[in-house]
């Protein structure tokens, strides 16, 4: 008999959470402290809900929802930016992102073929909510990267209960990574990817805000942890033996802060973000879709209003270097732990990922002298 989806995702969350996270095993990423739970979810407000599809030997795939405040999104927008580093992909609503600079829906990640049956049922998740009655226009956020080397992805195995079961058990506090939601079926670096995040917390001097990203990693290049070149020393990363289709996949990267920036300067940050991704050795292919979601709780701005103005406080561009540091730090680390975390996966056609070897990663750490035990 086929096994419900959610006791399928609660027993495999039980064996991502076996696994240890670079710090815990000495890997300790930039200068800046993390937050709490080292997650998005460390932004007050912000919570995360995933359901994973694992079936069988070919559904490999997933949803992952997060959600930048408990109240309703259409009527209370957050201001917002979206950065393409490379457009191979399949991002719905970023034209009015980029045109109005706020969103109003959860942000959803999927599999590429799932956007369009995401994006329904966000739809209809924000149209039933009460005081929409009246809406007839609204912009779903839905980014994707292709798991189809693991999953099926021609059978379109996600339906509107998996979005809506994920959007009901949205949570804050730790955040399920690896072979989770949305990355249950991705590829990164050759190795198994998956879910990862990571958060910064500013000191009090440099304003006390909290920046925390959480990516989708299914893309290549030549792997480096902390700096290490580990894919150069495990022999495994793109162009070693041919000019071939290894290094191509995406990256999808969502960053929330709790800093008052205005759509502007919340670009800035999520460049910055491509910045935390090329330190990891990713090159953005021609076949990459990397994108940079971000956010701030900070301000709201409200879908209908008495006055024709509103007064909001943003951030001066002078003191917002701090946060191009913690978006940077944030999304390496957060990629990395998505390694970490994932493990060994085997798929449709017989397909078999391996898990990044963590024994020989924390060998080639401590030999370059970056391992802290």
């Amino acid at each position: 008999m086929k096994q419900p989806v959610l006791i399928l995702f609660c027993l495999f969350s039980l064996t991502v959470s076996a696994q240890k996270r670079p710090r815990e095993l000495g890997i300790k990423i930039g200068i800046l402290p993390t937050g709490e739970f080292n997650a998005i979810t460390d932004v007050a407000g912000v919570k995360v809900g995933q359901v994973t599809l694992s079936e069988g030997a070919d559904i490999r795939t997933g949803v992952t929802a997060i959600i930048p405040h408990d109240g309703n999104l259409f009527q209370q927008k957050v201001p917002a930016a979206i950065y393409i580093g490379n457009g191979f992909g399949k991002l719905t609503g970023y034209s009015q992102v980029e045109e109005l600079g706020t969103i109003e829906t959860p942000i959803l990640l999927t599999n590429t073929l799932s956007v369009p049956t995401v994006a329904d049922a966000i739809i209809d998740w924000t149209l039933g909510q009460m005081g929409n009655e009246n809406v007839r226009s609204l912009n779903p956020v839905v980014g994707e990267t292709n798991d189809g080397f693991l999953n099926d992805i021609r059978g379109r195995h996600v339906r509107k209960e998996h979005v809506l079961n994920a959007l009901a058990q949205a949570e804050s506090g730790p955040v399920a990574e690896g072979n989770v939601g949305a990355g249950t079926g991705t590829v990164c670096f050759n190795w198994k990817g998956g879910i990862g995040t990571a958060s910064r917390k500013l000191p009090a001097k440099l304003g006390g805000y909290t920046v925390g990203v959480l990516v989708q990693t299914n893309f290549g290049g030549v792997l480096k942890v902390n700096g290490v070149p580990v894919g150069e020393e495990l022999g495994k990363f793109a162009f070693k033996e041919s000019l071939d289709k290894t290094s191509d996949g995406s990256c999808m990267m969502v960053l929330a802060t709790d800093a008052p920036l205005d759509a502007r300067n919340l670009k800035r940050l999520a460049k910055r973000v491509i910045m935390g991704l090329a330190q990891t050795g990713g090159i953005a292919s021609n076949g990459s879709g990397d994108y940079v979601i971000a956010f701030s709780t900070a301000n709201r701005v409200m879908h209908e209003a008495a006055e024709p103005t509103f007064t909001a406080t943003y951030l001066h561009n002078d003191v917002i270097s701090p946060l191009f540091l913690a978006a940077i730090e944030s999304t390496e680390e957060a990629i990395i732990n998505s390694l970490f975390m994932a493990t060994t996966s085997e798929g449709t056609q017989g397909h078999k990922v391996d898990e990044l070897p963590k024994e020989q990663v924390l060998q080639i750490m401590r030999k370059y002298g970056r391992l802290k035990e």
